[in-house]
């Protein structure tokens, strides 16, 4: 059964055929630049073992080091789907080529739904939480990881300055990642109960920038911006950026230093067993009482 969804945004930040283009090509050789996709994975794997059940049947959305059927000993039957002709992990069964904005997945279906780095590059965000937590189970439970706020901040700043002192303007060539409140609030706003929130950086070194580009071709994270400048820069500019780069964030040995953040999402389907919060006054102990200090009542007028 396949379900009709309407965006709930016209907000478009994204080229989504530019984003399967280079995920596309990254296929291929995705293996040599995995590495932060194996780190949440892990990440994710353990924060699943801490959670006492299992699940019949998961939905994971991105192919990225994704879980095999067999990997995880409380993931039972698995689906998964990615903007690819086929999956970057080998040995994945039940696989489907899909976006993340047009999910066809029929309602209260899935007992986990899981993510990993793959929602930063998605234009309809909001929607596409919505529609993960439409087909959730009751008390259904989705996890996920996805690029942060403070991802590639040095590059961010390098090129938006370099820019602004050749060229007087700047293009978009990073993308606007969200941060641990905002996605937060999205939580709350697609109707997840008890989301938690959580995130760490991970500090990357290299020789030099261009090793830098290199790795986010890899892994397929090149400038899919709808609105960036198309027409191609200098290598002048390029060297500069380099340079600066180098002089402003390198560490004793001269290398560079790359940020990644990484937020960790998790929030439930609603259901009536799950923990509620008080009523306000609800309380059954004043706080004053428990500090040892008096209480003052402000009157209302």
């Amino acid at each position: 059964m396949v379900k009709n969804y309407k965006m709930t945004s016209d907000i478009m930040v994204f080229d989504r055929i530019l984003v399967q283009k280079n995920k596309q090509r990254a296929l291929k050789n995705f293996y040599k630049y995995d590495f932060l996709f194996k780190w949440s994975k892990n990440q994710l794997s353990e924060r699943i073992y801490d959670i006492n059940r299992s699940f019949d049947k998961s939905l994971q959305i991105g192919s990225r080091c994704a879980f095999t059927n067999s990997e995880h000993s409380k993931i039972k039957e698995s689906f998964t789907c990615d903007l690819t002709s086929r999956s970057f992990t080998n040995d994945i069964v039940n696989y489907f080529q899909a976006s993340e904005e047009f999910l066809p997945i029929a309602n209260k279906t899935m007992d986990l739904v899981l993510s990993n780095l793959n929602l930063h590059s998605v234009n309809d965000l909001p929607g596409a939480l919505l529609q993960i937590k439409n087909c959730l189970k009751d008390d259904g439970l989705f996890i996920a990881s996805m690029f942060g706020g403070k991802t590639l901040y040095e590059l961010r700043n390098i090129l938006t300055n370099t820019e602004l002192e050749l060229f007087g303007g700047v293009s978009p060539r990073i993308f606007p990642f969200a941060d641990k409140k905002q996605m937060g609030y999205l939580l709350q706003r697609a109707g997840f109960s008890l989301p938690v929130i959580d995130s760490e950086v991970i500090t990357v070194t290299y020789d030099n920038i261009f090793k830098l580009f290199n790795d986010l071709r890899g892994m397929g994270e090149n400038n899919a911006i709808l609105q960036r400048n198309k027409t191609p820069v200098s290598k002048n500019f390029f060297m500069k950026v380099a340079q600066e780069y180098h002089n402003k964030y390198s560490d004793n040995n001269g290398r560079i230093k790359a940020s990644f953040e990484v937020i960790f999402l998790l929030g439930w389907s609603p259901h009536e067993s799950q923990q509620k919060p008080l009523r306000p006054g609800s309380a059954k102990y004043k706080l004053a009482d428990i500090l040892g200090t008096n209480e003052i009542i402000i009157s209302e007028k």
